[in-house]
């Protein structure tokens, strides 16, 4: 399943979506699948879930159904039962591979407000000129110093009309690969202001337009559902799990 996470709900933890995930199944009827032992959970599991704080186009999660089911009727039933700003957006069948190793990469948009726009065209152009661009961020074990130059594959940066009367706006997009540890948008924030001193008066919008496996000619992310589609479509397939992916 593919969802978006919007507005107000890109502050929610990833702990109270998984919650609310959980409850929407069972408000919809859903017959998801349980685990065994003396903790049984509702089998869904969730590939690459962006950060608190940024919103998303392109989150994705599995389900594990008891029996087979339409996923255009888990699509509109689901979607029915989340809160607004949780959007179901696709829901197709399982049918070979595991969704976490199609995720290889994600397209990322940061509306930096007051930015100038010059300044960062400079910072991108050092940035990208750059052989690594070492930064530190806090871990769960403890804090990392990492390169966060190689994993970016593109970083554009656009001026845009002020959406206050007499602030500019920058937009940065760029393509990220999924390394580990993960380089997100605000490492390469750091990298820029490492390079050319470069900083966004206030924090970021940061939005994620999609992830999935990188195309060989254009270099953006994919849509990861494609395998499952074609062989929906009379494609070689193995036998149909009872269960949808997303």
């Amino acid at each position: 399943m593919r969802y978006a996470k919007r507005g107000r709900l890109r502050f929610t933890s990833h702990r109270d979506i998984s919650r609310a995930v959980e409850r929407a199944v069972r408000r919809a009827g859903i017959p998801v699948a349980f685990s065994a032992g003396f903790s049984p959970h509702p089998k869904i599991s969730y590939a690459g879930a962006a950060p608190t704080g940024v919103a998303s186009e392109a989150e994705y999660l599995e389900l594990g159904l008891t029996e087979p089911c339409d996923p255009g009727r888990i699509r509109a039933d689901l979607d029915a039962s989340l809160p607004p700003g949780l959007d179901v957006l696709d829901v197709v069948e399982a049918r070979s591979g595991a969704l976490a190793d199609r995720l290889e990469g994600s397209a990322w948009e940061l509306r930096l407000s007051g930015a100038d726009s010059e300044l960062a065209r400079v910072a991108v152009e050092k940035f990208l000129a750059a052989g690594t661009v070492e930064v530190e961020r806090l871990t769960k074990k403890g804090m990392r110093r990492f390169d966060a130059r190689e994993a970016v594959l593109t970083l554009a940066s656009e001026g845009t009309a002020a959406q206050v009367p007499g602030q500019s706006c920058v937009i940065l997009r760029m393509v990220v690969r999924h390394v580990t540890p993960a380089v997100r948008p605000d490492d390469v924030l750091t990298g820029l202001r490492l390079v050319a001193d470069f900083a966004p008066p206030v924090p970021p919008e940061v939005t994620r337009l999609a992830q999935g496996p990188l195309d060989a000619v254009s270099g953006e992310p994919a849509d990861p559902f494609d395998l499952d589609r074609d062989m929906t479509r009379g494609g070689e397939a193995g036998p149909a799990g009872a269960h949808v992916d997303g």
